[in-house]
């Protein structure tokens, strides 16, 4: 069984979404850790009620982004997790730490990458007028959202939709695409081919 530790910055809906499949053993996983950056994330209390263990890794504690990282890489080695689920963390993660985890660390956006990477992709989405938009979930490399694609979702843009009428529209399909990847990792039915992630039937060899 994979030990899974998640990232999060804020309320933590698509943590709550993976450890519902955990619980319900879609996810054949243990979420061994949560990992906030925020003291006051709502993560931490769905964490909770869930008993599971939250490392409180707050940027202000620090004099510097560097010592901050150095934390951060310290607390993701002692959890020994086989997979570490960025959901909603808000932070960039330096090219030495996304090395140490490479191929062991996936990341849920709000835009069919490789379209409107960063912040406020479902605005950056509206004011470019796509008709899809959607959600990507990827593995994580030393870019910004430019990790070899793991799955894809994709949601129509009504003629009335607003930043935020958008965004909860593409939750709900985030919702169902990160548990959904996390289990085909914890399956080992996912293969990286240079930019490419195969997806198996069957455990990969």
């Amino acid at each position: 069984m994979k030990r899974i530790a998640v990232l999060a910055s804020g309320r933590g809906s698509n943590f709550q979404a993976i450890i519902d499949k955990v619980s319900d053993g879609t996810i054949p996983a243990e979420i061994v850790c949560l990992i906030t950056d925020n003291p006051s994330a709502y993560a931490i209390e769905r964490a909770g009620n869930h008993n599971i263990p939250v490392s409180v890794i707050s940027f202000s504690d620090y004099p510097d982004r560097e010592q901050y990282n150095q934390a951060l890489e310290k607390t993701m080695i002692k959890c020994g997790a086989d997979l570490f689920v960025l959901a909603g963390y808000m932070r960039l993660l330096k090219p030495e730490t996304v090395r140490t985890f490479s191929g062991k660390m996936i990341n849920i956006h709000p835009a069919l990458l490789p379209s409107f990477s960063g912040l406020h992709a479902q605005k950056q989405a509206l004011d470019y007028g796509v008709k899809i938009a959607g959600c990507t979930v990827h593995f994580v490399d030393e870019g910004m959202d430019t990790g070899p694609i793991i799955l894809q979702s994709p949601v129509v843009v009504l003629n009335n939709d607003t930043e935020d009428s958008l965004a909860e529209r593409i939750m709900e399909f985030e919702h169902q695409a990160l548990p959904h990847a996390v289990k085909l990792f914890c399956e080992d039915r996912l293969e990286i081919d240079g930019r490419r992630v195969i997806v198996h039937d069957t455990p990969s060899e």
